[in-house]
C-alpha cells in the first residue's frame, strides 16, 4: 500500500482509504458481523485511513465502526468524522459551535476513543458560508486548540464553496466527492490553489455514488438523464472489452498525485479485496480517453446541491 502525507499535516494516508458509510445500511441491509470483518481486513491490507459520520445510517455507522475499532491499537488507524449534518432535509444542519461540541462528544463515545485525527463539517454548502466562517470553523480551530482533535477541514460538493472557505480560512484537509473521478474531473481546478494553502485533498465516491459501475445510477441518484444516459455508454464500452467500468474508475480515481487519499465504501471484504487488487494494475490510459470523450458530449455533469448560492450549477 502507498501511503501519501495529508497537506500540512504530518498524517499520512494510505492511497485508498475505507469508507464506513455503509456500516449504517445506507445503500442496503448489512449483517453487522460482516461489517465489522470488511473493516478488520481493510486494516490488515493496509489500509490506515477510516472515515465516518453521524449522519450515516443516523449513528448506527458509527456504532458498529466503534465496535470494529474495539480492541485494535489506536496507532493502527487514522479516524475522521463529521459535524453539522445528522438527517437528509434542510433542517438537519445544524452547524452551530454548540451542536459541533456536543456532537463530537457523541461521535467519541460511539467510536470508542478520545480523540479524532481528523474532525470534518459535513457539507457545508447546505447551510450560510458566512456563518461558517465567522462560527464554525473557530469552533473547530478551538478544539483542535484543546486537544480534542488533531487537525479539521469541510466536506462538500460544489467547488466554489470549499474555494471560498480555503481563500477565507486556514484548513488542514477538505473532502470532495464525486468531482475527480471519470465523468467529472473539475477539482483539478482548485488544486493548485489547495495546495497553495497546504491544505490537504481527500477524494470521496470514485465510482460517482453508483454512476460508474454495472448496476448503474439508483433511482435517488440527482444526475440528469443524460449523464446516466453517458455512463451506461461508458459501462457498455468497458464491457465490450471484458472489463469491469468500476475498475478503471477506481483506477483513475487513485492515479492523481495531488490526491492523498481516496475513499471507496464497501461492508464485503470480497469488493474490498477487488478494489485493493484494481489500483495495483496499470490504468490503460487508451480505454480513458475513449471513456472521456464519451463524457465530453455531456453538457451537464454537475447537479444542484445545496443552497442556490453556494451550488456551482
Amino acid at each position: 500500500m502507498q501511503y501519501n502525507k495529508l497537506g500540512n499535516t504530518d498524517l499520512e494516508l494510505s492511497r485508498l482509504g475505507y469508507g464506513a458509510s455503509p456500516l449504517g445500511s445506507v445503500f442496503a441491509q448489512v449483517d453487522q458481523s460482516i461489517g465489522i470483518r470488511t473493516v478488520h481486513s481493510a486494516l490488515d491490507w493496509g489500509i490506515n485511513y477510516i472515515d465516518c459520520s453521524p449522519y450515516y445510517g443516523l449513528t448506527k455507522a458509527e456504532t458498529v465502526l466503534g465496535k470494529a475499532l474495539k480492541g485494535i491499537p489506536r496507532d493502527r488507524y487514522i479516524l475522521s468524522s463529521k459535524a453539522g449534518r445528522y438527517g437528509p432535509e434542510q433542517a438537519d444542519f445544524d452547524m452551530s459551535p454548540a451542536r459541533i461540541r456536543a456532537s463530537l462528544d457523541e461521535s467519541l463515545q460511539r467510536l470508542g476513543v478520545d480523540e479524532l485525527d481528523i474532525f470534518l463539517l459535513h457539507d457545508i454548502e447546505f447551510v450560510d458560508l458566512e456563518y461558517v466562517l465567522a462560527e464554525s470553523l473557530p469552533c473547530l480551530e478551538a478544539l483542535k486548540k484543546e486537544g480534542r482533535i488533531r487537525y479539521f477541514g469541510v466536506t462538500g460538493y460544489p467547488l466554489q464553496s470549499l474555494q471560498k472557505i480555503v481563500q477565507n480560512y486556514q484548513l488542514d484537509c477538505v473532502l470532495s466527492y464525486c468531482r475527480y473521478a471519470l465523468h467529472d474531473t473539475s477539482l483539478l481546478s482548485i488544486t493548485e490553489l489547495l495546495q497553495q494553502h497546504g491544505v490537504g485533498i481527500i477524494n470521496a465516491s470514485p465510482t460517482a455514488m453508483g454512476l460508474l459501475t454495472k448496476r448503474g445510477a439508483p433511482d435517488w441518484h440527482p444526475a440528469e438523464r443524460a449523464l446516466i444516459d453517458c455512463c451506461r455508454r461508458a459501462q457498455q464500452l468497458c464491457s465490450e472489452r471484458g472489463i469491469n467500468i468500476t475498475q478503471v474508475a477506481m483506477q483513475f480515481a487513485v492515479s492523481h498525485q495531488a490526491i492523498c487519499s481516496t475513499l471507496v465504501g464497501t461492508a464485503s471484504p470480497d469488493n474490498l479485496r477487488n478494489n485493493l487488487d484494481w489500483i495495483e494494475q496499470p490504468l490503460d490510459h487508451g480505454l480513458v480517453d475513449e471513456i472521456r470523450e464519451i463524457f465530453s458530449d455531456c453538457a451537464h455533469s454537475v447537479w444542484p446541491s445545496g443552497l442556490a448560492e453556494n451550488s456551482d450549477s
